[in-house]
């Protein structure tokens, strides 16, 4: 289970140096390699590769005819890159990926259960802003009862 934000910075190849308290579990989960790939909010994901292909084959799945599955297509599975993690703990975030998401030196690794997402700092920052901004309606339908 991946969960908390790390404030972090990429090396001048492009290096993210994944906090030790996740590498165990990325390393048991499959051996190290992640899939690194594009969502359309313009962060990247970061998902163990044993968790991957329930993402990819539903996503694979869904109609090559209708508009809105095919451009989830190009941008998930398209773009998807399989890396792993080196001797030092570290992925690499392919030129192309960083461009997309706009990442620079300092980013944020943030959990999301069974992967991880990857912001720019200021991508991240304007995220809080609009989560916080959305107050009480934040909760989607069906979560009104959480208890918080």
């Amino acid at each position: 289970m991946f969960q908390g934000a790390a404030a972090l910075n990429l090396d001048v190849k492009g290096r993210l140096a994944i906090p030790t308290r996740y590498r165990d579990a990325l390393n048991s989960a499959a051996n190290g390699a992640v899939i690194v790939t594009v969502h359309p909010h313009r962060c990247l994901l970061i998902y163990p590769l044993s968790e991957w292909p329930r993402v990819r084959d539903r996503v694979v799945g869904a109609s090559g005819l209708e508009r809105q599955a095919v451009m989830l297509k190009r941008l998930l599975i398209g773009l998807a890159r399989e890396e792993a993690l080196d001797g030092s703990g570290r992925i690499l975030i392919a030129p192309e990926l960083r461009e997309i998401a706009q990442l620079e030196k300092q980013v944020w690794l943030v959990g999301q259960g069974g992967h991880f997402e990857l912001w720019s700092d200021a991508g991240w920052r304007k995220q809080q802003e609009e989560i916080f901004a959305a107050g009480e309606k934040l909760l989607p339908p069906g979560m009104e009862d959480l208890p918080l």
